[in-house]
């Protein structure tokens, strides 16, 4: 049950986002019902703007307004297209995570406690903080390592933003449940569900061990590739509030010019990133979800190095197979393998017919065979697939959405440094290599001895499978010979919920309708 908090900064953050224009500024001609009536009351309270300010700008605006908590969630939103639009979406990926810095001497407090170490102790030199987030911020700082002093940037935890962050969430929760309610059409969606998750993935970013580990686990994978790496680690320096890695020295991929003046070869650049993010994604099933321009580092010999792993993705053996299966699909126009895929993975619920759905993916496919090879986009059509699968009851895949959420800003990424690149040239040897070792008899072989071992695992644990289902039996027979009952401190307890509710459901209507009087008041 949500407390009146909860209904309080609901109502703050609905009030910011309508008078800043936010509401106003989304396609809302075609809600019915409550939401569009929410919708034109949204455009009278919104503040009168030129035309030059963009939807992307108020949105800027009403986050400045409404704190740290509203970055992350506006960039988690940014994640999940399949809620918010694909132009929303857009928007919400440009929001700027950079919020002033807060004092050294803070950021050295948090560090002590966390490492249990004083910070002259840990470091030869602690300097001051260069860049800020709405969770962490970055100081330069120098340690020995193999007995070299050696540059590192460390990463410190925001004072107060985890309490800050799961007051909030309260209110996310309490406004996934009335889009729920109010809003039939959009429980494909599960917006609880998406809640939830980004309930535990802000959960895992506010843990900087995890990011470390993410960093560590991604070093591995790819300390054969060529042409890409991450930053170490230092986790003698490393705990749940700061991390300490590597001090990356290079030019930010978002600057162009700078890397053409260095002499650096742009077009391999684009084909660099196209080809590590597949391969990360195919080969590991484990890629970095958040890899734009600004977070891609050149360095002098042309190695990319990536930055802050917050947001990472991962992908099973399904996931990848069936990603394999339909950029391959695609490319030979075998559309109905590209629908069979669909049902063998139980993407698509079995009532549909097969037949059918290849003809949805042809109207797809067709039209993209007759554009060249450079203006084709993988994610635009993934975007393009997610949308006809939900006319055959396809529910929301938030890896998938992911994962074809972070190929739209890689895709930007290498056109932004080379117009016409040639995606597809490019993914050809990664995605052929992977689809000759998995789906070839290397494969069928692999997957064989998966199944053996699953049957050995299952054959173990044979004789408790079957203790249960006599337990199981035992229990369903008891409960048809004398029915359902609780004791009675079950009873009590349920009695105290349901008055819980009641009372806190007046109260909630009350604080409610109190704000809306002191609103009417303050624009009178």
């Amino acid at each position: 049950m949500s407390t009146p908090g909860a209904y309080f900064r609901l109502l703050r953050a609905g009030w910011i986002l309508a008078r800043e224009g936010v509401f106003a500024a989304l396609p809302g001609d075609q809600l019915t019902g409550p939401a569009h009536l929410a919708w034109r009351l949204s455009r009278l309270v919104a503040r009168r703007r030129s035309k030059e300010d963009s939807r992307s700008a108020r949105m800027s605006k009403a986050v400045d307004r409404l704190g740290p908590s509203y970055v992350k969630l506006g960039q988690f939103l940014a994640t999940r297209p399949d809620v918010v639009g694909a132009d929303v979406a857009m928007d919400l990926a440009e929001l700027q995570d950079r919020m002033s810095t807060f004092p050294r001497a803070i950021a050295v407090t948090s560090i002590e406690e966390s490492l249990g170490r004083k910070i002259d102790d840990l470091f030869l030199d602690f300097g001051e903080p260069i860049a800020a987030a709405s969770i962490a911020q970055v100081h330069p700082a120098e340690v020995e390592r193999d007995g070299v002093r050696t540059k590192v940037a460390v990463k410190a935890i925001r004072p107060g933003v985890r309490r800050r962050f799961f007051n909030d969430l309260e209110s996310y929760f309490l406004a996934a449940r009335m889009q729920e309610r109010f809003m039939p059409a959009s429980r494909r969606l599960r917006p609880v569900e998406v809640t939830r998750m980004l309930a535990q993935t802000t959960k895992i970013e506010m843990d900087l061990r995890l990011e470390a580990a993410a960093l560590s686990e991604l070093g591995e994978n790819i300390r054969q590739d060529p042409g890409f790496r991450v930053p170490w680690v230092d986790w003698e320096r490393t705990g749940r509030d700061v991390v300490t890695m590597e001090w990356i020295d290079g030019i930010k991929m978002s600057n162009i010019e700078a890397l053409r003046a260095a002499g650096h070869d742009l077009n391999a650049l684009s084909v660099t990133v196209i080809q590590s993010f597949l391969r990360h994604t195919l080969r590991d099933g484990f890629f970095h979800a958040d890899m734009h321009p600004g977070n891609l580092f050149v360095e002098a010999d042309g190695t990319i190095v990536a930055v802050d792993f917050g947001i990472v993705g991962r992908l099973g053996k399904k996931e990848r197979r069936f990603l394999a299966e339909i950029l391959y699909g695609f490319i030979r126009r075998d559309y109905l393998r590209v629908a069979e895929v669909h049902f063998e993975a139980g993407y698509v619920p079995p009532i549909h017919d097969v037949h059918a759905f290849a003809q949805a993916i042809r109207a797809i496919g067709e039209p993209i065979h007759g554009q060249p090879a450079e203006t084709i986009s993988m994610a635009r059509l993934l975007a393009l697939l997610f949308e006809v699968t939900e006319i055959f009851d396809m529910q929301a895949r938030p890896e998938l959405v992911l994962l074809q959420k972070t190929m739209v800003v890689v895709e930007g990424v290498a056109r932004n440094l080379n117009p016409s690149f040639n995606m597809w040239k490019a993914a050809e040897p990664v995605v052929g290599d992977w689809i000759q070792g998995n789906l070839g008899p290397r494969g069928f072989l692999e997957d064989t001895r998966d199944g053996a071992l699953a049957l050995v695992s299952l054959a173990r644990q044979a004789p408790e499978l079957a203790a249960r289902a006599e337990r199981l039996s035992r229990e369903i027979d008891a409960m048809a010979e004398k029915g359902l009952r609780f004791d009675d401190e079950t009873a009590q307890a349920i009695g105290r919920s349901e008055a819980r509710h009641t009372r806190s459901g007046r109260i909630a209507l009350w604080v409610i309708a109190a704000a809306l009087f002191w609103i009417a008041l303050q624009m009178g």
